[in-house]
């Protein structure tokens, strides 16, 4: 059975396919046993780096390693990844189009304990925003493993979000991950759901909520950038309206670029997100959830008002 923890699932995944290709090189910032790349200092020493807290200065030497030829993965909490090292990835590796992964470990709400300054709530816009940037959110533990795969296979630089908590797989285990392809995970005629992250497991909550009530569709958005908007468009058709759910800001993130791809058409779209507030400390991740408004129940409640 695969595990539930993203980020174990993420760890295991690339020492797999180190094994597989020596380019692949993991660049740390102090925190490996929380993004997990120790499991490939483990396996492969020599091809690890561990750079302390100078997240601007772990990105510029994945750039340099790129440029050798290296496939560099850097890892930080999200929180650190998007925001200390955002210059030196704008300048040097999204402007170079250089192939450089980063690691936005504890994404969201999900480090509970540590409060506003530790929880990534703008890393998506922030990342959107970066030309020949690729931004990916997977659904769950499988759909992490999966992702690593196609990162290696891709050219170019990506940021990847991922959970710090365990939570039960809704996508299945050894599909095949592909950027930029939403998947349908349950089909539905009344309104459609797009959802990435742990809003996907919810969303499939509150499908089974609103079953004799309402016939939702929960599209997994699984990559925020590029988003395939006619896909979007067709997977919404004949639907009542849309609504969009996201552990993120209703600022910049996977609500602003559903928005966007509807901005033609007269689809009502309600957006299940959080307010324009920081996050805060919390006795447990679900607390927090509820407080924000990103629970199952929320999206059924915002699912029924889209659909009157």
């Amino acid at each position: 059975m695969a595990t539930t923890n993203m980020r174990t699932a993420y760890g295991e995944a690339l020492v797999r396919l180190g094994r597989e290709n020596p380019s692949i090189v993991a660049l740390e910032a102090d925190l490996g046993k929380s993004t997990m790349s120790c499991l490939f200092e483990q396996a492969f020493p020599e091809r690890h780096f561990e750079m302390g807290i100078a997240e601007a200065n772990m990105a510029s030497v994945a750039a340099g390693l790129a440029q050798t030829g290296k496939i560099p993965f850097i890892h930080s909490f999200a929180v650190f990844a998007s925001g200390r090292a955002y210059d030196q990835i704008r300048q040097t590796i999204s402007i170079g189009k250089l192939n450089v992964k980063v690691c936005g470990s504890s994404s969201g709400l999900s480090d509970f304990g540590d409060g506003a300054t530790h929880q990534a709530i703008e890393d998506v816009a922030i990342m959107r925003a970066i030309p020949n940037m690729t931004v990916l959110c997977p659904a769950d533990a499988n759909e992490a493993a999966a992702m690593v795969e196609a990162l290696v296979e891709h050219r170019g630089p990506c940021y990847f979000r991922l959970n710090r908590n365990a939570y039960e797989n809704v996508t299945p285990e050894g599909a095949k991950f592909e950027i930029g392809a939403p998947v349908v995970l349950r089909e539905g005629t009344d309104v459609a759901v797009f959802a990435c992250g742990i809003l996907v497991k919810h969303a499939l909550e509150a499908a089974n909520m609103l079953e004799g009530e309402l016939s939702v569709k929960v599209v997994n958005v699984h990559t925020l950038k590029p988003l395939d908007e006619e896909r979007i468009r067709a997977l919404a058709a004949g639907c009542r309206g849309v609504v969009t759910a996201e552990e993120h800001t209703v600022v910049g993130g996977l609500g602003s670029a559903v928005a966007q791809a509807f901005a033609r058409e007269r689809t009502p779209i309600a957006f299940v997100a959080m307010r324009d507030v920081f996050g805060e400390s919390a006795h447990c991740y679900e607390d927090l959830l509820k407080k924000n408004h990103l629970m199952p129940e929320d999206i059924a409640r915002a699912a029924r008002d889209i659909a009157k």
